[in-house]
């Protein structure tokens, strides 16, 4: 499937917008993520630019890099040290690294998105994907008046099915506005309904308008999506020499 760069790039454009708006205080203030302020989000946001951009530049010249060479310890050191930025350098950071992440998209052709890159042990297309789920929860993370009801119609379908792995086997979640339906497993038992936009957020873990509904009760979500994902168990090998 072809990356959503064009809905990315317009989702950047949004943020941009309601950057503008803010000033040293309002970036101090509480996001609603616990612990985080919005200099937080935004330092957040913008070392994602940053590490996709990098990932994207490697593999189009062949070569694979780690997502972060000190693993996560360094992404959150990196927010830590950034969160407390005034709002135009926030800006100022946010749009360079922006800038540079699409540049580095406009160059890939075709075949460019299925280089390998060790983000999630994907190819570079997902990393387009993933930027477009940062931006928009983010945006609604901020608090700045940006809502699930907000996202477009595709993001929030899209978040659903990345989601979905944190449903237990045998649900099945149906969007009633778009009349789409994703399942967990085999043998569906539970079924969980509402607006796309609403099960996007729930499963996403931030407020829907409406919370979606279950006969016996919404399940409780298991873990994000891990990074990287797990690999199959190959099963048990021969003894060498044998």
């Amino acid at each position: 499937m072809e990356p959503p760069v064009a809905a990315v790039v317009e989702a950047h454009g949004t943020l941009a917008e309601f950057v503008a708006r803010l000033d040293d205080r309002q970036v101090a203030e509480a996001s609603a993520l616990p612990g985080w302020s919005r200099g937080h989000v935004l330092a957040h946001l913008t070392d994602n630019a940053r590490m996709f951009a990098r990932l994207a530049e490697h593999a189009l010249r062949g070569e694979l890099v780690a997502t972060y060479d000190g693993g996560t310890d360094e992404r959150d050191a990196i927010i830590e040290s950034t969160a407390g930025r005034g709002a135009d350098e926030h800006r100022r950071e946010l749009a360079r690294h922006t800038a540079r992440l699409q540049a580095a998209w406009a160059r890939a052709g075709d075949a460019d998105w299925r280089r390998p890159v060790t983000f999630r042990d994907a190819e570079l297309a997902a990393t387009v994907w993933a930027r477009w789920r940062e931006v928009w929860i983010h945006l609604v993370d901020l608090d700045l008046g940006v809502r699930p009801d907000d996202w477009p119609e595709a993001l929030a379908c899209h978040a659903v099915d990345f989601l979905r792995c944190r449903l237990p086997a045998g649900t099945r979640v149906r969007a009633e506005d778009v009349r789409r339906q994703w399942t967990v497993g085999h043998a569906p038992g539970r079924v969980v309904t509402g607006r796309v936009r609403d099960l996007a957020a729930w499963l996403a873990g931030r407020p829907p308008a409406v919370p979606p509904v279950a006969a016996d009760g919404l399940p409780a979500l298991g873990p994000w999506p891990p990074h990287p994902p797990p690999r199959p168990d190959p099963g048990p090998r021969d003894s060498p020499g044998s």
